[in-house]
């Protein structure tokens, strides 16, 4: 992974609300349902909560039923990342921020077409910045 912003454990632990950095430095996972982006509609960029680099345009959002807001593709090659995630008895595919290292959720082969897939993503992970 390419990690440009080098930060220790402690200084994001500083940096970050303790629930935002539970699911981004720790892989946690927010309850679905909860977070207000689930719902947001609006013309924009998802951008990664933890360093602000774009990950998602809105036109790729869509309702996935899932309760995490859900993307088929990523803005960029170029700025996420998957690896393989073992965790909790299951195999999937981890999403990351490839600038931060940020976990942002997993990617699944369910999604609509164009890509097939569904990048189901923590709420938390991400912040919005409306088109202008």
């Amino acid at each position: 992974m390419n990690d440009n912003i080098p930060k220790s454990d402690e200084e994001w632990k500083r940096l970050l609300p303790p629930e935002q950095y539970h699911v981004t430095r720790e892989k946690g996972t927010e309850k679905p349902f909860t977070e207000k982006l689930l719902h947001n509609k609006e013309k924009g960029m998802y951008v990664c909560a933890d360093c602000g680099s774009e990950l998602f345009g809105s036109e790729t959002k869509f309702d996935s039923g899932s309760g995490w807001p859900s993307f088929w593709a990523p803005v960029s090659g170029n700025n996420v990342t998957t690896r393989v995630d073992t965790s909790h008895g299951m195999t999937r595919e981890e999403v990351l921020c490839k600038n931060c290292g940020a976990h942002l959720g997993h990617v699944f082969n369910d999604g609509p077409k164009p890509t097939n897939l569904r990048y189901c993503i923590n709420s938390i992970s991400l912040k919005f910045q409306k088109e202008k």
